[in-house]
């Protein structure tokens, strides 16, 4: 094994060229991979340097210009059937918008669809930008890092058509968010996604199918009472975040930084978050200015993404948006495991906006530490045991260092003033801010959360945790 071999596991294409002739079928075996919409993922082809010496007469053909796209697949017309049949009996619709929405481009299909038939719609992570936050019928993210109202409904709908989504963990509460007696629909290109928990499925692309249900859905409409809830459970969930992101509520916060940026951002501009706590509160404090404007990882919580990912994000968008601004959230673990694209960005003239919001150390493992019973060990530097004399890293410098403009902000309305200078800067700016690391969270807009807790301990407070825990086990539905 090799150190190529480590991308195996990372990859869904892998091949190590062995002798030249292989290209012919290894690079649109590739490429075929990366663009298909149910498999897609990054393809690997290791090239020896003791092959890259070849030569070899290629087929002239395999360099002749060609367009590559993706496929398009139509569901079939039974599982539309079946689909349909469910959606016109359901007194308590709702609709999960996840991110296969947006690679589908099937966002006005998604919203004639909700309006035509009134349905209230509650978005993923991935999803969190389908709808902007004021439209009527938008109540908000679901699951472990959502809102009240969308875990509202998701508790009370009967049937859910979920549009794009894998239906992963933190979605669903660990199988708790929704009734056990719930029907779902699951439209989604990739067969073994559109089967989870009984599904009806629905294999196939979005924006075809929702097109495909709405041609069967004429005449109804989701009884006005459901919609009614919804749209009022949505408005006290707007209310509880208004205070929530205000400034000087509580002590520097996440949420804080959040509504600042929200309110001073252009509709255009791009926000990317990834790791650690700064997901889950993007998603419940965010209120989207526009479509397809936000992005949040949190598949693997990818410490070191944000960055990154952000300049990658700004790449791409100074193509199309050259005048928006692509903004990152990052705290500072995630800063000091991968932080040198700042320099990248401002080498190559790509700039961002970065956040880097500290509360010493991994504060949300520490937060989880905590909430199942167990003591505060080795996630926050203050209280790390292998550290002798804690200090803190200086941010700032740091990035100037790297060439971009960066400076410190003591309190939110000191953030507010960065930010703006940030937005009119022609590089990449770096604002530092610190926050608090116990009292800094959003606390509403959660659901249960499958962790593994001991179920034999001496801690009394661990014991309690893990009774906690499991009691509100029996919700889950059963049949993944």
């Amino acid at each position: 094994l090799g150190l190529n071999d480590a991308f195996k596991a990372v990859c869904r294409y892998w091949d190590r060229i062995t002798h030249p002739a292989q290209v012919i079928q290894s690079l649109p075996a590739a490429l075929a991979t990366m663009l298909d919409p149910a498999d897609c993922g990054p393809a690997f082809i290791a090239l020896p340097q003791d092959v890259q010496g070849w030569s070899y007469d290629y087929p002239f053909e395999l360099f002749k210009e060609r367009t590559h796209r993706i496929r398009r697949q139509m569901p079939d017309g039974n599982e539309i059937a079946a689909a349909m049949v469910a959606l016109r009996q359901a007194k308590r619709p709702a609709i999960i918008a996840g991110g296969g929405v947006q690679y589908s481009g099937a966002v006005e299909e998604l919203t004639k669809f909700a309006e035509t038939h009134q349905i209230p719609v509650i978005e993923t992570i991935a999803g969190r930008a389908n709808m902007v936050a004021t439209h009527p019928l938008n109540i908000g993210p679901v699951g472990v890092t959502g809102s009240d109202s969308a875990n509202a409904v998701a508790e009370a709908a009967d049937v859910i058509l979920s549009v794009g989504s894998r239906l992963q963990d933190f979605t669903t509460g660990s199988w708790t968010a929704f009734a056990k007696d719930a029907q779902f629909i699951s439209l989604n290109v990739a067969r073994h996604d559109a089967g989870k928990h009984m599904s009806l499925p629905v294999v196939g692309d979005a924006k075809l199918g929702l097109s495909a249900l709405a041609s069967h859905m004429t005449g109804y409409s989701a009884p006005e009472s459901w919609t009614s809830f919804a749209k009022a459970e949505r408005a006290k969930w707007d209310a509880y975040v208004a205070e929530n992101v205000r400034p000087g509520n509580r002590p520097n916060s996440y949420a804080q930084a959040i509504g600042i940026v929200n309110d001073l951002c252009g509709p255009r501009d791009r926000v990317v978050a990834a790791a650690g706590g700064l997901p889950a509160e993007v998603t419940a404090n965010w209120r989207t200015l526009d479509i397809g404007t936000v992005d949040v990882e949190f598949g693997f919580s990818c410490m070191g993404y944000e960055i990154a990912g952000g300049w990658g994000a700004r790449i791409a968008q100074s193509e199309v948006e050259p005048d928006a601004d692509t903004i990152v959230f990052a705290g500072d673990g995630s800063y000091l495991l991968m932080n040198s694209d700042i320099y990248s960005s401002v080498l190559t003239q790509k700039k961002m906006i970065v956040l880097v919001l500290d509360n010493g150390g991994f504060a949300v493992i520490n937060k989880l530490q905590n909430n199942t019973g167990n003591e505060s060990f080795n996630n926050l530097i203050a209280d790390a045991p292998t550290v002798a004399e804690a200090f803190a890293v200086d941010f700032v410098a740091h990035a100037q260092a790297m060439g971009a403009a960066a400076e410190f902000a003591d309190t939110p309305a000191d953030l507010a003033e960065a930010f703006k200078r940030a937005k009119a800067a022609d590089k990449t700016s770096v604002i530092v801010m610190n926050v608090d690391a116990y009292e800094g969270w959003t606390t509403e807009g959660h659901t249960w959360w499958e962790v593994g807790t001991p179920s034999v301990s001496d801690s009394e407070k661990v014991r309690a945790a893990h009774e906690e825990v499991e009691s509100a086990r029996v919700r889950q539905r059963k049949g993944v």
